[in-house]
């Protein structure tokens, strides 16, 4: 497995998932451009990489706005000259029914989860095809497969890159190889935000929640980036249109 020489875009590259990807891709030998919308977060992950001798560039990116994305994918050419992985990664959640969701809300949580990666793909797909290769992964979760209680909104922004998934390995096919990951429950901040409220300590909540899990833990961000590796490299090149579970077995419990 080998991203070794490859120029790879990650965005949501700053916390995270994203963050130990961008930090495994560059350890791998990749040429990794690190987007996101948190600048201090970049310059200092930025600094520490190169300092390390690795290629990494950070570059302010807002996934739902078109022209930062043109940007990001004109300064990666500048640099670059090439794209040869994307791993969109960039994500927001929401709490609530049907009934609690609002006009921001679905603006906010699907420019960034749909558009996000429409936008993407609108501006990185045709430099690929020019290129005659490239891979795309795309962060997913489980909440694509699984209802979640008062998760209406961001399960349905998972289950629509699902489909886009299928939808890009037939339309580009032969040229972009394009698979997902689905992490489950990883310990990341979007899940301790999501913690907020409980009566219970957060590392309390946890625990209960690892015993529930047959691998007996949480997931880490580092968890789903040797996946995400493997994913974007050559050793995976048969796999395409589809997802990898990476969950530590939950989709195989019973409902009691």
């Amino acid at each position: 497995m080998s991203l070794d020489g490859k120029v790879v875009i990650v965005t949501g590259g700053t916390s995270g998932i994203g963050e130990a990807c961008s930090r495994h891709f560059a350890q791998l030998g990749a040429k990794v451009v690190v987007a996101s919308n948190q600048p201090e977060r970049g310059a200092s992950l930025q600094q520490e990489l190169q300092a390390q001798g690795q290629e990494a560039s950070f570059i302010e990116t807002d996934v739902s706005v078109e022209q930062d994305i043109k940007s990001l994918v004109d300064e990666t050419l500048n640099r670059y000259g090439r794209i040869d992985c994307l791993h969109s990664n960039a994500g927001m959640w929401c709490q609530g029914t049907v009934k609690d969701f609002c006009e921001d809300d679905w603006q906010a949580i699907m420019g960034v989860n749909v558009k996000g990666n429409f936008l993407l793909l609108k501006h990185i797909v045709p430099v690929m095809e020019q290129q005659g290769h490239g891979v795309v992964l795309i962060t997913t979760s489980v909440a694509a497969v699984v209802g979640f209680p008062a998760h209406a909104l961001y399960c349905a922004s998972k289950a629509a890159l699902e489909a886009l998934i299928r939808c890009l390995a037939t339309d580009h096919a032969g040229v972009i190889r394009v698979v997902g990951v689905c992490p489950g429950t990883i310990d990341t901040p979007m899940l301790r935000a999501s913690c907020a409220g409980w009566d219970k300590p957060v590392e309390e909540l946890f625990a209960e929640v690892a015993q529930k899990i047959p691998v007996r833990r949480l997931g880490q961000p580092e968890d789903v980036a040797k996946v995400a590796a493997f994913l974007l490299s050559d050793d995976a090149s048969y796999i395409n249109g589809s997802s990898v579970m990476l969950e530590g077995g939950t989709l195989a419990l019973p409902p009691w």
